[in-house]
């Protein structure tokens, strides 16, 4: 196979399909969706099956713990692409939809519409899951789509990919409305990251080599975020029932994701009461604590203890390990999050309102939680259906990136036979 020349038919298709989308109406996108959740029910059986190849392939080649539990297509994971493909449909379509009308002195209405970004190439590892969420988001956006998924689960993203071709084809939608790159070639990720002429935005999702050679060779533009460095921070006036179960399950619900917590802030003078909390249940676990000298002086006898060095304090782990750093209050800790956050996600633990509206104000980054659990920080738990991708940029989308984000804005002017004089 030429890899060049397959893209280049890949882009071409995707192209001319991304007008068939544009002008589509809501009914028969919403159709296409629910023809793709339907067929996914029928053949759950089918897609376990092809998920179990791709894991048996991954454990063989040593893929890490992390990578395995991303690539894993559950019962729950396959009800919840189900139900977020059926959220979507319930969500408003916006495309079209014109608003900020003003009359301007000259008489004329000017205003914005929403319209689709157009081609979206979506480069993603393991998550077989991103195939429907990206393509149901896409659909319901008026795009068209590219999904290139990870070697690792290819077979489980062939079968995903003839469900949405089934379903957009049931719904009288162009097929090549969703396409997968149907090769492992690593050349066809950079093919896809540079045909301006046929993809308007990349969304990578992946780990920070994937993201970090896009950043450098890219030509089409990109929505997306290099780490998930989030923060807890527990406030001198936090309820230390909520601090416990909060910090316990932003580690633990997961370790593996962007949205999971990867460094604890805990109040100086809290911390004899909350650190012996948390290490109990930390234990049950067997996460590692990589403390500053005075929450490790805190928690001798740990038995997984390490002090903590300065390269803890901006490493994802994305695994059992946490770092864990006591601080003076608000003014160190707001200090610290915008010095080593990858500007992911942070959260707050406090009873004090003032406290928490000015840890919103303040710390900069795409999302900020009061009282919550960092791992709230996705598309579905917004109600945004699913999303693409999280981002951390400030430029178009920031944070979970649903219908919205798909979308761009142009001006609309309504006339009357006005000419400028």
């Amino acid at each position: 196979m030429n890899i060049t020349e397959y893209m280049q038919q890949v882009g071409q298709r995707a192209r001319a399909a991304s007008r068939a989308m544009a002008r589509s109406d809501s009914a028969t996108r919403n159709r296409a969706l629910l023809l793709i959740a339907d067929a996914i029910v029928r053949d759950a059986a089918l897609l376990r099956a092809a998920n179990a190849r791709d894991l048996d392939a991954a454990a063989a080649a040593g893929l890490a713990p992390a990578m395995l539990d991303r690539l894993q297509l559950s019962d729950k994971a396959i009800d919840t692409m189900v139900e977020g493909l059926r959220q979507i449909v319930s969500l408003a379509d916006p495309i079209g939809e014109i608003s900020n009308m003003k009359f301007r002195p000259s008489g004329i209405q000017v205003g914005q519409m929403r319209v689709p970004l157009g081609v979206i190439g979506i480069i993603y590892e393991a998550r077989p899951n991103v195939t429907v969420d990206a393509a149901g988001l896409c659909i319901k956006s008026g795009n068209a789509t590219i999904l290139r998924g990870g070697s690792e689960a290819i077979h489980c993203n062939r079968a995903l990919a003839a469900i949405v071709a089934e379903g957009l084809a049931g719904a009288g939608l162009p097929q090549d409305g969703v396409q997968i790159v149907d090769t492992t070639d690593r050349a066809a990720v950079g093919a896809l990251i540079t045909m301006p002429e046929y993809v308007d935005v990349i969304v990578p999702r992946g780990g920070k080599s994937l993201i970090a050679r896009l950043m450098a060779e890219a030509t089409v533009p990109m929505i997306k975020h290099l780490d998930g460095i989030c923060h807890v921070y527990i406030d001198g006036k936090a309820d230390l029932d909520k601090a416990v179960a909060i910090a316990f399950n932003a580690k633990c619900h997961r370790y593996g994701t962007c949205n999971t917590m990867e460094t604890l802030l805990v109040a100086r003078a809290i911390a004899p009461a909350v650190l012996p909390r948390l290490a109990a249940v930390y234990a049950e676990k067997a996460v590692e604590l990589r403390a500053d000298p005075e929450a490790f002086a805190l928690l001798a006898g740990y038995p997984h203890l390490v002090a903590a060095v300065e390269e803890d304090w901006s490493t994802e782990y994305l695994a059992p390990v946490l770092a864990l750093k006591l601080v003076d209050g608000m003014d160190a800790a707001i200090e610290h999050i915008n010095t080593y956050s990858s500007k992911h996600t942070e959260a707050i633990v406090t009873e004090d309102y003032s406290d928490a509206l000015r840890f919103l104000r303040e710390v900069d980054s795409a999302s900020v939680m009061v009282n919550a659990s960092t791992r709230f920080a996705d598309g579905f738990e917004y109600g945004l259906g699913a999303e693409i991708g999280i981002s951390n940029d400030k430029l178009h989308a920031r944070g979970p990136v649903g219908l919205d984000g798909l979308t761009s804005l142009k001006y609309v002017v309504f006339g009357h036979g006005e000419v400028r004089t």
